[in-house]
């Protein structure tokens, strides 16, 4: 028996403006309860709608973010977890929830238009950063500056995916002692940095990660899932993975960027115009009617 919305009475195929109310509460960082009160959708409704909504975010920034003119790139990676922290994970959960502990995102940001071409979730690992590498390396058209932080696994894998064809440096910064009772809620204090040159020819006056650490920043404010100390972790990979991948949509093709005064996704010329949510409910109704007649 088809599941129903119970709070509008009808089928749970949501008509395009309903479907507009809960992404807009979404991607400004409301909760799914929040949401839920807003817009009088059934919780159910709203899991499933992002989960479709997200997929098809992901589908479209995979295709359109191909061939890139990208100039300097800076990469990191964004701590979280899924149903419980790693140390809390006990034989139980994991038997029961297999994805259960610590994910990782891995994300670049292109200093100059801020667009985000790719992000990928794993853990912080070697073959991450090898995947994560290569899929950034495939995305772009021409040689990049590129910035990491120390994190060792990114040597090889830039490595592997670039050799020779990129100017790749790496910022590290140097940590003073923790102060106690600050340390269960921020990283000790940064009290200076050193750069180093990797391959090619950096421009020292470009090695920098404050671009992609300024939107890890947007991520924890605007991905609901992301907000530090609360209750609105995943509970599921796949409902934190279209969740961040919705936000990034909302980032690149929706929401105006305050410097640029256009969206990161016009200013990288990928796109010509800005969006609308109703741009991306059209954008899911079209592929759902694809589907519809393809099956």
């Amino acid at each position: 028996m088809p599941e129903r919305n119970w709070h509008n009475g009808h089928m749970n195929k949501l008509d395009s403006k309903k479907r507009e109310q809960v992404i807009s509460a979404l991607i400004e960082g409301c909760s799914i309860r929040s949401a839920v009160r807003m817009t009088g959708v059934a919780k159910k409704t709203i899991m499933r709608l992002l989960v479709e909504v997200g997929e098809v975010c992901m589908r479209y920034q995979d295709r359109a973010f191909r061939n890139l003119t990208c100039r300097r790139l800076q990469v990191d990676e964004l701590w979280a977890f899924i149903y419980a922290k790693q140390k809390n994970v006990t034989p139980k959960i994991a038997a029961d929830h297999p994805e259960a502990g610590d994910v990782w995102l891995w994300t670049a940001i292109d200093a100059d238009s801020k667009l985000v071409p790719c992000w990928m979730l794993g853990p912080r690992d070697a073959i991450a950063a090898r995947d994560f590498i290569e899929d950034l390396a495939g995305r772009l058209a021409n040689r990049v500056q590129l910035t990491t932080d120390g994190h060792k696994p990114y040597l090889k894998a830039v490595d592997k995916a670039f050799g020779e064809e990129i100017d790749y440096a790496q910022l590290v910064k140097i940590y003073g002692a923790d102060v106690e009772g600050q340390k269960r809620y921020s990283p000790a204090q940064c009290i200076g940095t050193r750069t180093h040159a990797v391959v090619g020819d950096p421009d020292p006056r470009y090695i920098s990660t404050s671009y992609v650490e300024r939107q890890n920043l947007s991520v924890r404010m605007t991905v609901r899932r992301y907000t530090r100390l609360t209750n609105a972790f995943s509970k599921k990979i796949e409902n934190h993975a279209a969740s961040v991948a919705l936000g990034y949509f909302a980032y690149n093709f929706i929401k105006i960027h305050r410097t640029l005064r256009m969206t990161p996704a016009m200013a990288a010329g990928v796109t010509n115009r800005l969006w609308e949510v109703s741009d991306l409910v059209a954008l899911w109704e079209a592929e759902e009617a694809g589907l519809e007649r393809a099956a």
